[in-house]
């Protein structure tokens, strides 16, 4: 997802309250990576995958749980929870943002 530049400090705050409510709910790892070298491709590229202006950062992380059933319930339990943030209180434009769920591949 794109966040501005200049908002590092209240992505990490934002991202601080959040990683303890996903662990609340059951995560063992929440991992957010602030764009470093992000480059351009040719075809395409982190920045045009979420439309980031050049005053934006790329934020790629993701949440690790110990299962499918935990991770299921745990988002259950977040939607209902207090403490989840209103999109209109987050520090990026959530509508930009990229998410799925993911299955390991073991590898040998």
């Amino acid at each position: 997802m794109p966040a501005p530049s200049a908002d590092r400090d209240a992505y990490r705050a934002h991202a601080a309250k959040a990683a303890a409510l996903f662990r609340d709910h059951g995560a063992l790892r929440i991992v957010d990576s602030w764009s470093d070298d992000v480059p351009v491709g040719e075809v395409t590229d982190f920045r045009r995958a979420v439309q980031a202006g050049d005053d934006e950062a790329v934020v790629f992380g993701w949440i690790e749980w110990p299962d499918k059933a935990t991770r299921n319930a745990g988002w259950a339990g977040i939607e209902k929870d207090d403490r989840m943030i209103a999109p209109g209180d987050l520090p990026f434009d959530a509508r930009r943002m990229i998410y799925g769920g993911f299955a390991a591949l073991p590898l040998a």
